[in-house]
């Protein structure tokens, strides 16, 4: 395990524990830490120690930016690409960008749950 993509993860995990209504657990595999809003994923974290990465909900236009302009963000790794994408640590992936991300991918998942399920303002 690297220590940068350690720094990553715990970022990622704490950003998203800190915003409302968020439960996470390990659904699918031991390895992937599922974070989720009121039943929807927007973030999964890959616990594997030579594959360091989160994955995110992204609007594809964005998504495509950060791929352009980060070597260590790649399409979401093993869902839909033009709608995900996966960092790992590298040049550029600063806490901002990890914190950035994951509450923009919740604010996603939200935006398409019926308004009784959303959980409070933000």
């Amino acid at each position: 395990m690297s220590a940068a993509g350690d720094r990553l993860q715990d970022t990622a995990r704490r950003a998203a524990l800190a915003l409302p209504g968020v439960s996470h657990g390990y659904p699918f595999t031991p390895g992937l830490d599922v974070y989720k809003v009121a039943g929807k994923v927007f973030l999964i974290v890959t616990d594997a120690p030579d594959e360091q990465i989160i994955t995110v909900k992204c609007e594809p236009e964005h998504a495509r930016t950060y791929v352009h302009d980060h070597a260590s963000i790649t399409p979401g790794r093993y869902l839909d690409k033009r709608h995900w994408i996966s960092l790992g640590a590298g040049p550029g992936i600063t806490e901002r960008l990890v914190t950035d991300v994951v509450e923009d991918s919740y604010d996603l998942a939200v935006e398409r749950l019926p308004r009784r399920d959303r959980p409070g303002a933000r």
